[in-house]
């Protein structure tokens, strides 16, 4: 699974690597400890009277269908299994209309050991500062809110997962699915809405290439926050 991540990039570097046109919502601060239901920069792409036009956008990390009865749904949608988004009602019409990349510099995952404790790793790659995570983003009404509120739409997005390979997986048996940059275009296209051509992109997914390194145990509170939780323990 997904449950923390790091995203300290500045907008400007993200637009830039993403190619991104346009900001829409208040991007959050620098952030070495993302955890659920805070707010998250994801990279969408829309037709604009025929032309394709990539933005960034500000999400809730936890994705809250348009049918649900309230929001807290979202803080269980946190990562959704890639082998079933296709099926699940929580995430099947965003998988064909809302796909979204979810940028991050890498990610936690805690080891289970057995004597019941757990080792938190961090996850990057060597060769790219900024990795893409596979996502879902949806727009949820609040019903609380009259029509005519500006906030009454709730933007949300979901990480996607799927079976961690060998050099990711003696730590969790999930992992992100990560984006390569030759592949954003086409994961992105608001063109593919067949079930059968997303299918087809997710199977394409190459492995990721990440290396894990043991890190401080002050991750484990999402009240700390800093370059230094990624400092290996002491």
């Amino acid at each position: 699974m997904c449950g923390r991540y790091v995203m300290s990039k500045a907008t400007g570097d993200l637009l830039s690597h993403f190619e991104a046109k346009e900001v829409e919502g208040s991007p959050p601060p620098p952030n070495w400890n993302v955890a659920p239901t805070q707010d998250v920069p994801i990279i969408t792409e829309k037709l604009d009277e025929d032309s394709v036009e990539r933005r960034l956008l500000i999400a809730r990390w936890g994705l809250v269908p348009s049918w649900a009865k309230d929001i807290k749904i979202g803080s269980k949608l946190i990562n959704a299994r890639s082998e079933s988004i296709l099926d699940k009602p929580s995430f099947r019409k965003a998988a064909i209309t809302r796909r979204a990349l979810i940028p991050a510099e890498g990610y936690y995952e805690w080891e289970k050991t057995g004597d019941g404790k757990k080792i938190p790793h961090y996850f990057y790659s060597e060769k790219n500062d900024l990795l893409a995570f596979a996502g879902l983003y949806e727009f949820w009404p609040d019903p609380s809110l009259p029509e005519d509120d500006p906030h009454r739409w709730l933007l949300s997005c979901t990480v996607l997962t799927t079976t961690a390979h060998d050099s990711l997986g003696h730590v969790h048996d999930r992992a992100p699915v990560i984006i390569p940059p030759e592949m954003y275009g086409a994961w992105l296209n608001p063109g593919t809405t067949g079930k059968n051509d997303v299918q087809e992109l997710l199977n394409a997914m190459p492995e990721p290439v990440l290396t894990p390194r043991v890190v401080t145990d002050r991750v484990n509170s999402v009240r700390n926050n800093g370059p230094e939780l990624l400092d290996p323990p002491t």
